[in-house]
């Protein structure tokens, strides 16, 4: 009856030991969770771009390809924690303090949530928003006019072969320039600090443009965030 007694008293023990330290072990198991890049979610509707981006894409790109870059850049960064404490940005703007074993990974996906983050800041349901006050006069002294600039926007994002962006930038001159980058490198690795940029993947048109890149291109103008775009440019 003893014996008994006390392999109850034990069991009893047991159970009130494992939910006292519950929580515990749940708030280190958040903290190491929280020492990793989140996937932030879309500041609009998946619907809220339409007719000129559809649902099923806006779904697929942030869900799916963010979510994929994002994955890669935890798993990877794993064997360097100390990375996560300098950001997206820091690691962006200084890959050569990234190991060399890891660089090009790095790279390849930290430019991959960084610019999708970027590009979902930049558009807006509320459309057809035009540039005004200083970004405005910037972009006539540097292109002219605003229909010069989209021209030679259009013209950097359908030259781009493959995979890549289109960007307008500014230098620390503050000019307006506009560059195209290959897969996801981000114009802040060459010290350039982009105010709007456009996803020239497939994966980012494909379901309703199909090879109408072109097309694309100009529906994109009706859902540009300019007052996001100056913002930008203004900080």
């Amino acid at each position: 009856m003893k014996k008994k007694y006390t392999i109850l008293l034990l069991v009893t023990l047991s159970i009130v030991l494992c939910i006292t330290l519950a929580p515990t072990l749940t708030a280190k198991s958040n903290n190491l969770g929280a020492a990793q890049f989140e996937l932030k979610p879309l500041p609009y509707a998946y619907d809220a771009l339409e007719p000129y981006i559809d649902k099923e894409t806006m779904m697929l790109h942030h869900d799916k390809h963010e979510k994929a870059y994002l994955d890669n850049l935890n798993k990877v960064i794993a064997k360097y924690p100390e990375l996560y404490k300098k950001g997206l940005e820091g690691i962006l703007k200084d890959l050569n303090s990234v190991p060399e074993d890891v660089r090009e990974t790095v790279k390849n996906n930290a430019g991959g949530v960084y610019n999708h983050e970027f590009f979902w800041s930049i558009m807006s349901p509320e459309k057809d928003q035009t540039p005004k006050g200083e970004l405005l006069k910037a972009i006539n002294k540097d292109f002219d006019s605003l229909d010069n600039f989209k021209t030679k926007f259009k013209e950097a994002a359908l030259g781009r072969f493959g995979s890549g962006w289109a960007w307008l930038v500014v230098d620390n001159n503050g000019n307006l320039s506009i560059i195209s980058t290959p897969n996801q490198d981000s114009p802040i690795s060459q010290g350039l600090t982009p105010i709007l940029g456009l996803d020239v993947w497939e994966h980012a048109y494909y379901l309703k443009y199909q090879n109408r890149r072109g097309d694309y291109i100009d529906n994109w103008w009706h859902v540009v965030n300019w007052k996001q775009v100056e913002n930008y440019f203004n900080s």
